[in-house]
C-alpha cells in the first residue's frame, strides 16, 4: 500500500511533463500499526519517508522539468493528504475536507505535517490544526495558505490540467532550478521531519494509540 506513494515521483522521473494527481485514496486497516515489530519498521519508515524525501534529495535533479499538480476533492486525510500537499502545486475544491488526523489516534503527526504545514500556513495555524485535530474546508485551506488555490468542486480537475499545461509550456530549466531552490526550505526542516516520524512510530507502541484506534473503530470520542 505505502509503495503507492512512491509512484507519482517515479512517473515524474520517467516523463518530463506535469503529472496530475487527483482522487488518491490510500487505505490502511485501522489498527494495522499497533504492535509494529522492528522488522516491519525497517520497511514502514522508509516508505513513509518516500513522498517527502523524493522532493528533497539530489535525485530530484533527474526529474528534469517534471512537476506534480494535485487536485484535492472530497475527504483528504492521511497518506493521500501527504502526497497532495507535497505536490508542487496543490489545488483544492471548496467543498474538500482536509484533516491530518494523527493526534486523534494518539500518535504524533509524523508522515508530512511537521515538515510542510508550518512553511505553508505558519507555525500558529499548524499548531492549532495539528494539536486540536480540527478539519478544514478547501476554502479555509487556501485562506491560510495550506494549498495554492481553491476552486469550485466541478472544475478542480480541469483547473489542475490548466496549471499543468502552463507548467509544460514554460522554461524547463527555469522551473526546475526554481523548484530546487525553493525546496531548500524543506531541506532545512528535514531533522524536524525525522523526529516527528520517529515519535509517531514510538506512539503506536503506547496505550494512547490503542485507545485512539479503538475509539475510531467504535465511533466514539477517545478517552486518553
Amino acid at each position: 500500500m505505502l509503495a503507492l506513494l512512491r509512484q507519482p515521483w517515479t512517473l515524474l522521473r520517467r516523463n518530463p511533463v506535469a503529472l496530475i494527481l487527483a482522487g488518491l485514496v490510500v487505505g490502511v486497516p485501522i489498527g494495522w500499526f499497533l504492535g509494529i515489530k522492528p522488522a516491519v519498521e525497517k520497511i514502514l519508515i522508509p516508505a513513509a519517508k518516500a513522498p517527502v524525501y523524493a522532493t528533497l534529495t539530489n535525485e530530484e535533479l533527474k526529474i528534469k522539468s517534471a512537476q506534480l499538480v494535485s487536485a484535492i476533492r472530497g475527504h483528504a486525510v492521511g497518506a493521500g493528504l501527504a502526497v497532495a500537499l507535497l505536490a508542487d502545486v496543490s489545488i483544492a475544491a471548496d467543498t474538500a475536507r482536509i484533516l491530518d488526523g494523527h493526534t486523534r489516534l494518539g500518535v504524533a503527526a509524523g508522515d508530512h505535517a511537521v515538515i510542510i504545514w508550518p512553511l505553508l500556513c505558519g507555525l500558529a495555524k499548524a499548531r492549532y490544526y495539528l494539536l486540536t485535530n480540527k478539519s478544514m474546508s478547501g476554502a479555509e485551506a487556501e485562506r491560510i495558505g495550506l494549498v495554492g488555490l481553491c476552486v469550485p468542486d466541478a472544475i478542480v480537475v480541469e483547473t489542475a490540467f490548466e496549471v499543468a499545461r502552463t507548467l509544460n509550456s514554460g522554461s524547463r530549466t527555469a522551473i526546475r532550478f526554481t523548484k530546487h531552490a525553493l525546496n531548500n526550505w524543506l531541506r532545512l526542516a528535514g531533522p524536524s521531519f525525522d523526529a516527528s516520524l520517529a515519535l509517531e512510530m514510538l506512539g503506536f507502541r503506547l496505550s494512547d494509540a490503542r485507545e485512539g484506534v479503538d475509539a475510531v473503530k467504535s465511533k466514539r470520542r477517545p478517552e486518553f
